[in-house]
């Protein structure tokens, strides 16, 4: 067991965590940890596709918000890596995907409180000492006045989908098997947003090379675009947190379902480059795809025998059912928090809702205290569409250091919205 208690650890090293230790680098006032079950740095790597972006400026990086003199900028980055001019004259906001994840591994690798192929076990409590123990699967243990949980959200499976069997994926895992997908028969993907409309796209783009029929089925009622509007983006602002974490809980659930497109929504230069693709290869004649709306999955079956699933979905605004029979099967139906094992020891330590979620104080802390064990992320409920911007990752960590030291280290942005939310 480590003899002197830390500041804080934090569980999981996710982009906000990874912010988290980056601005917590040089407060010589908080002695953190970081533990990471990972042996290196990794986000969404199945969805690195050719020439794919953050939907999200530069800016929005692991501290410029926060911090914009801080050496683990993007922009620093760019500037040792050779690459600054290059961005310069490229004209484009929106890093791509994979430089994206490369400039997280590079600040990842100027830090000294990160620990990767660390996986915590459990998190325990001392009463006497008023410290959090936090025990490895490798049986270390560590000890800290707080917690920080990054363990983010883990891909959701349809309850049909579950121990389904065959060599069904998850968008997460797209790329690795791309080519063992493209030697099937036909390929399915369920689910909206912008990972199924880029899967979408790519495989589009060679359907008449490996000749595959090529399905695209969402419950949404069309192909929403992801709105990104100005005054719509005001909303990712400390002025809208404290609206909407005032607001009773049952208009946040309400909310929470009713403002989905405006974080899940689709590339607006994507979908009218799928139309425009479409439109291409079709000239040469009709192109063996559907795109199916309004479309709900209630059954799934799996044959051994013939490699195939077949999809039982029902047509919500016809009230009708229908099946599609597949041989590849693409579930690009997002991630849903799950509260992880370790924290069963101290879960009478931590506040739920009536719904059995995290009741997430506006300091972003789960305990009863409300002040000790604090939440990135999975915060959609409480926090509204704040919770997984990247852009307010900074301005959460800001919040969360000054909550732990006692006062601002980095200013705490109060009001940047024209707009009034309140009455």
């Amino acid at each position: 067991m480590s003899t002197q208690p830390l500041d804080f650890i934090g569980i999981g090293l996710g982009p906000f965590n990874l912010g988290l230790a980056c601005l917590t680098e040089p407060i010589a006032e908080l002695n953190g940890l970081f533990l990471e079950s990972k042996p290196d740095f990794e986000w969404h790597s199945g969805m690195f596709l050719e020439g794919a972006h953050l939907q999200t400026p530069f800016m929005s990086d692991l501290v410029t918000l926060a911090d914009p003199t801080s050496p683990y900028s993007f922009l620093n980055y760019l500037k040792e890596k050779g690459r600054l001019y290059s961005f310069y004259i490229r004209e484009n906001f929106y890093p791509l995907r994979a430089e994206y994840n490369d400039y997280c591994r590079w600040a990842a690798g100027k830090l000294s409180s990160i620990r990767f192929s660390t996986t915590v076990a459990s998190v325990s409590y001392e009463e006497t000492e008023e410290l959090y123990v936090v025990t490895t699967a490798a049986g270390e243990t560590f000890r800290a006045r707080r917690i920080v949980l990054g363990t983010g959200t883990p891909p959701y499976v349809p309850e049909p989908c579950r121990e389904l069997g065959g060599d069904l994926i998850h968008n997460s895992r797209y790329l690795p098997h791309k080519e063992e997908l493209q030697k099937k028969k036909s390929i399915t993907i369920v689910g909206s947003g912008q990972s199924a409309a880029e899967i979408y796209y790519d495989l589009l783009s060679e359907i008449d090379v490996h000749g595959y029929k090529l399905n695209w089925v969402t419950r949404s009622p069309r192909f929403f675009p992801l709105e990104y509007t100005k005054l719509t983006l005001e909303m990712t602002s400390p002025e809208y947190v404290d609206y909407f974490h005032a607001l009773p809980e049952e208009t946040r659930y309400r909310l929470e379902s009713q403002q989905k497109g405006l974080f899940k929504g689709i590339n607006g230069e994507l979908i009218d480059g799928i139309f425009d693709l479409l439109y291409q290869k079709n000239f040469a004649g009709p192109v063996p795809t559907r795109l199916l709306t309004n479309s709900a999955l209630r059954t799934a079956s799996y044959d051994d025998a013939t490699g195939t699933y077949t999809l039982g979905f029902r047509q919500e605004e016809q009230e009708k059912d229908f099946t599609v029979e597949t041989e590849g099967l693409i579930l690009a139906t997002g991630y849903k928090y799950a509260v992880p094992d370790f924290l069963a020891p101290i879960g009478d330590r931590l506040r739920l809702d009536s719904q059995g979620r995290f009741d997430v104080a506006r300091n972003y802390a789960i305990d009863t205290t409300g002040r000790a064990v604090f939440l990135q992320n999975a915060g959609v409920h409480t926090h509204s569409i704040t919770s997984p911007d990247l852009g307010m990752g900074p301005y959460r960590n800001a919040y969360i250091i000054a909550e732990m030291l006692g006062a601002e280290y980095y200013p705490v942005e109060k009001t940047i919205a024209f707009q009034e939310f309140a009455v």
